[in-house]
């Protein structure tokens, strides 16, 4: 049976031994305060003997035991030997630092079961005080582990998100350059300039935890006048803003599926009168984000089916924030999207 131990649990041993030491020699000094130095040397060389049987103990004596659940017998003798162990063996331990002139006996007359019931005391009492301290331990390192699990779960659905939430918006872009390519469109060139500067951001811009608001508007601005060269002036664009401060910290392109849905399943779709208005307002950590936009009248007025764009900025904002709302209406030629987001709730 082969156990590797690693370095974190060998000094928690050192340092649960100290503890105890301290512990113990504080109760003694107020009891023997004239003989306190002699005594801390003597429950020295007892816990050092204890935190070796501690260690074989749970480290691999239970660890056995465990794993040979049928073997009573085999399972019984253990714990019988390491019971003498912890008091005759003890005693042994003991008794040979006597010889050796370094621990101070100050009951010398008594008999060898009166000795071995005292000091049995002590051991169980160490033994006691280790376990609970060990549950204690251990319960706190599966709390943290399942945390840093939760963490890492959540932080990998929210890459996975993002990794589909940017080939999505690159697919419509993409979209959309091939319909003016298709036309012979003298702006195919501009929109594939517009596109490369786009993703150059994406890529260079993007890949931390934050961006300051002042880029995420910027990069709106850049997706608004790419989509714009595929419509006329009869396309009323409007982008109003009200930063505080523009570099408060912002998740990347957390915003754009918004004004991608806005531009993809309403203004596209809209033969008259076409509009996108957007507002944006960042106060005191609060941001407003409201987008409105045409969409064709249609029997199925308060019907509103999210697509994968608004299904994703859903489920990113419950991983990021513990504090939003994100709410969709349609109303009879007119559909609006509005976010609120507490920014200092940041999970």
């Amino acid at each position: 049976m082969k156990r590797v131990i690693d370095r974190k649990q060998f000094k928690f041993y050192l340092w649960t031994a100290g503890a105890f030491l301290l512990l113990y020699s504080f109760a003694e000094s107020f009891a023997f305060p004239e003989t306190i130095l002699k005594r801390i040397i003597n429950s020295f060389i007892l816990i050092i003997y204890l935190t070796i049987l501690n260690f074989i103990l749970f480290e691999y004596i239970l660890h056995f035991i465990k794993l040979t659940p049928k073997r009573f017998l085999i399972g019984f003798l253990l714990v019988v030997g390491y019971l003498a162990l912890y008091t005759f063996g003890l005693y042994a331990w003991r008794y040979l630092w006597i010889q050796a002139g370094v621990y101070t006996p100050f009951r010398p007359d008594t008999s060898v079961l009166k000795d071995v019931a005292a000091h049995s005391q002590f051991s169980l009492t160490y033994l006691f005080f280790f376990g609970i301290v060990r549950h204690i331990y251990n319960y706190t390192k599966l709390i943290s582990a399942s945390k840093q699990l939760r963490i890492e779960k959540q932080e990998a659905e929210l890459n996975y998100l993002k990794s589909q939430t940017n080939p999505h918006f690159l697919f419509n872009t993409l979209n959309n350059i091939y319909s003016l390519a298709r036309d012979k469109s003298d702006l195919a060139p501009e929109s594939i300039l517009r596109l490369s500067k786009i993703l150059r951001f994406m890529l260079y811009e993007t890949g931390g935890e934050y961006i300051a608001v002042e880029d995420e508007m910027k990069i709106l601005s850049d997706y608004i006048a790419l989509e714009k060269l595929r419509y006329d002036d009869s396309l009323i664009i409007k982008f109003n803003t009200d930063v505080e401060d523009m570099k408060q910290p912002l998740p990347p392109l957390l915003l754009i599926p918004l004004v991608e849905n806005a531009f993809k399943h309403g203004v596209s779709e809209t033969r008259n009168q076409p509009f996108v208005d957007i507002h944006l307002s960042v106060t005191r950590q609060q941001l407003l984000f409201i987008v409105k936009n045409s969409v064709e009248v249609s029997s199925d007025i308060h019907e509103v089916k999210e697509n994968i764009g608004l299904s994703n900025l859903r489920r990113q904002l419950q991983l990021l924030y513990n504090d939003y709302d994100l709410s969709v209406q349609k109303e009879e030629s007119v559909f609006i999207s509005a976010l609120k987001i507490n920014l200092s709730s940041h999970v």
